[in-house]
């Protein structure tokens, strides 16, 4: 209610400057003729300006808008995989046997162009993300993830990422896995059903994961290739990969 008391206060104050004018204009300069010719005038051009203020102009600053948000989406996405997302990421793919039918193509290199991104994506797409539950440190994930919780949940909490539904989706399946391995008070000889449970969680979160960060690769990439060089030699799908330049 005060909005529009205000905006209605605006209005008002805006036609009794311009109905001052007016009157001044045909105080001094007399011609009532000329005065209500250009009052008609301008009043004919009022749809256009309407028009170019509200659709050009309008359009023009949510396309930047939509930039700046989109630029600090990223930053807090990279700030994620900085924390955790890479560790996390590469602690869940050494328990996939098929790994290595991965690496070479997921080996991001300085000169790949937006169709590589695009062809690595379809790749990704069609991969099972299956892992071997037996080879996966349950514990150490559990410490690793309640140690990050709070973390993730400033993350969440973030309200930029609402307009990120895929990362949305990746915090959300990662608070449940947190949830579900916290919650037991023990994670040694779980029932076979609870272990094929669990597994099912860590490969949601590892599809998940894997199509984020080959999309936060492509924006580095193409926007910031000295963060990309670093992203590059911590690879978590490259074996061969080391943070020290060679």
């Amino acid at each position: 209610m005060s909005k529009y008391s205000w905006t209605i206060k605006l209005g008002i104050v805006l036609i009794f400057f311009s109905c001052v004018v007016y009157l001044v204009k045909f105080v001094i300069l007399g011609d009532p003729e000329n005065t209500y010719f250009y009052v008609f005038n301008a009043l004919g051009f009022l749809p256009i300006n309407v028009l170019l203020v509200t659709l050009v102009l309008n359009e023009l600053l949510s396309v930047r808008a939509r930039r700046e948000r989109l630029e600090k989406m990223n930053m807090v996405i990279g700030t994620f995989f900085s924390e955790a997302g890479t560790d996390l990421l590469k602690t869940i793919a050494r328990a996939d046997k098929t790994i290595s039918t991965l690496e070479d193509t997921l080996r991001v290199t300085g000169t790949w162009k937006d169709q590589d991104f695009l062809r690595v994506e379809q790749v990704m797409k069609e991969y099972g993300f299956q892992i071997d539950y037996t080879l996966m440190n349950i514990e150490e994930m559990r410490s690793f993830l309640k140690e990050k919780r709070d973390f993730l949940l400033r993350l969440l909490e973030n309200p930029m990422l609402l307009e990120h539904q895929s990362f949305t989706e990746l915090l959300r399946a990662v608070f449940h896995l947190t949830e579900e391995i916290t919650r037991r008070e023990s994670l040694c000889s779980l029932p076979d059903n609870d272990c094929k449970h669990l597994q099912k969680d860590v490969e949601r979160i590892y599809r998940l994961l894997s199509m984020e960060w080959l999309s936060y690769m492509k924006h580095l990439h193409n926007n910031y290739p000295y963060l990309s060089s670093l992203a590059m030699r911590t690879n978590p799908f490259d074996s061969t990969a080391r943070v020290v330049v060679e």
